[in-house]
C-alpha cells in the first residue's frame, strides 16, 4: 500500500510497549464515537493520536480547534460563527469550527484554555448537538465526535474552579495518557529513521551523535527531536550527520554536562581510583622524594580522568569522551589499554 508523504508525515511511530498500549486504544475506538480526553506534556503528538483515532472511524472532516490561539470576543465567533451585523467589523456571516465539524470529529487542543462561559456553550452543544452562531435567533444543529487534549491536570482545574466539573466528565469517557519521550527512549532511533526519511535523501546518524540523542531527556519531545533532525539535515552537506551537525540546544547540553564535570572535579579532587572496575587494581604510586611532592605516572591521571568521567556520566561513552575532549573511537582505545572495557 502506497503512503503519501501527508500521510507519513502524520504517521504514529512507536515499538515500546507505551506506544504499541496507545495504538490498541485508537484501534478500539475505530468502532465508536465516544468522547476521548488526550493528556500529556507538549510535543507528545496528542494531535496525531487524535487525526488517527478520527482516521480509524472513516467518517466527515477533522477539525483542529486550538483553543490556546483564540482570544478575547473573537473565540466565541470562532467556535459558533456569527451572522452578517453581529458586531461592529461583522459585514458577512461566518460559519463556526462547531459548525464545520458536524458529521467528522472535533479535536479541541487545549481545552484546558477554554473560558468558563464557553465551556458551558460547548457542553450544551454536546448534549443537544445545537448551538446558536453568534447575533443570531435561531440554533443550528452539529453533531460531532469530540476529541479534545491537553497538558494541565483537568481533574485539578476542577478542584480550583477553573473547569467545569461536568464538561470535564462528559469528555472523561476514554481517557489516554502519553508518555513524554524521556520514558520511552527505545521509541528514539524508530523515530529518527521515520524523519530522516521525511527529509529525504540517504541521510544517517554517526554512532557518537545517535548515542548523545538517547542520552538527551528531550524537554520538547517528540517535536523537539523533529526538529533537531531537521536542523541537522539542513546544516549538514554530506550523508552522515556528525556532532557539529547538532543544533544548539544539545550543544549546549554537552558544553552544561562538560562544565559540571569540570566544577566536580575541581570540588571533589582528583578522583579516587577506587572506582576502576573490579580486578584492574589501582596503579602503584611513584614514593614521593624528600623535598618534592608526590609524582604520579600521566598513564594514570589519564585512567583516573576516564574512570571519573565515565562514573560522571553513568556509563554514557559519547558524553564521556566529549567531556574529556577526546574522540568517541579514541575512547575505546584507550578503555582496552586500561583493561576497563568490559
Amino acid at each position: 500500500m502506497h503512503v503519501t508523504s501527508k500521510e507519513a508525515r502524520h504517521m504514529l511511530v512507536g515499538q515500546s510497549s507505551r506506544a504499541r498500549q496507545v495504538l490498541r486504544l485508537i484501534e478500539k475506538m475505530g468502532n465508536c464515537r465516544w468522547p476521548a480526553l488526550l493528556l500529556g506534556e507538549t510535543g507528545t503528538g496528542k494531535e496525531l493520536v487524535a487525526r488517527e483515532i478520527h482516521t480509524r472511524s472513516q467518517e466527515g472532516p477533522f477539525v483542529v480547534i486550538d483553543c490556546s490561539s483564540m482570544v478575547g470576543p473573537l473565540m466565541e465567533s470562532e467556535l459558533f460563527g456569527h451572522v452578517k451585523g453581529a458586531f461592529t467589523g461583522a459585514a458577512n456571516a461566518k460559519q463556526g469550527l462547531i459548525e464545520a465539524a458536524n458529521g467528522g470529529t472535533a479535536f479541541f487542543d487545549e481545552i484546558g484554555e477554554l473560558p468558563l462561559d464557553l465551556q458551558a456553550k460547548l457542553l450544551r452543544v454536546l448534549q443537544e448537538k445545537e448551538f446558536r452562531p453568534l447575533g443570531s435567533l435561531t440554533t443550528r444543529r452539529s453533531d460531532f465526535r469530540i476529541v479534545a487534549a491537553t497538558n494541565r491536570d483537568l481533574a485539578k482545574e476542577v478542584e480550583r474552579g477553573s473547569f467545569r466539573r461536568d464538561l470535564y466528565f462528559r469528555l472523561n469517557v476514554i481517557n489516554i495518557r502519553l508518555a513524554p519521550l524521556r520514558e520511552r527512549k527505545e521509541d528514539i532511533p524508530g523515530l529518527i529513521n521515520h524523519f530522516l526519511s521525511l527529509a529525504g535523501g540517504h541521510l544517517s546518524l554517526t554512532g557518537e551523535v545517535m548515542e548523545v540523542l538517547l542520552s538527551y531527556e528531550w524537554p520538547g519531545n517528540v517535536r523537539e527531536l523533529e526538529n533537531c533532525i531537521q536542523h541537522m539535515v539542513a546544516v549538514n552537506s554530506g550523508p552522515l550527520l556528525h556532532m557539529a551537525d547538532l543544533p544548539s540546544a544539545l550543544q549546549n547540553h554537552l558544553i552544561q554536562k562538560k562544565s559540571q564535570y569540570l566544577m566536580t572535579a575541581a570540588v571533589s579532587g582528583a578522583p579516587s581510583v577506587e572506582v576502576a572496575q573490579a580486578g584492574t587494581g589501582p596503579a602503584p604510586e611513584i614514593p614521593p622524594v624528600e623535598g618534592f611532592p608526590a609524582v604520579i605516572p600521566l598513564t594514570e591521571l589519564e585512567r583516573r580522568a576516564i574512570v571519573n568521567a565515565l562514573e560522571y556520566t553513568k556509563g554514557d561513552r559519547a558524553v564521556a569522551a566529549h567531556l574529556l575532549g577526546i574522540g568517541r573511537t579514541t575512547l575505546y582505545r584507550k578503555l582496552k589499554e586500561y583493561k576497563l572495557a568490559s
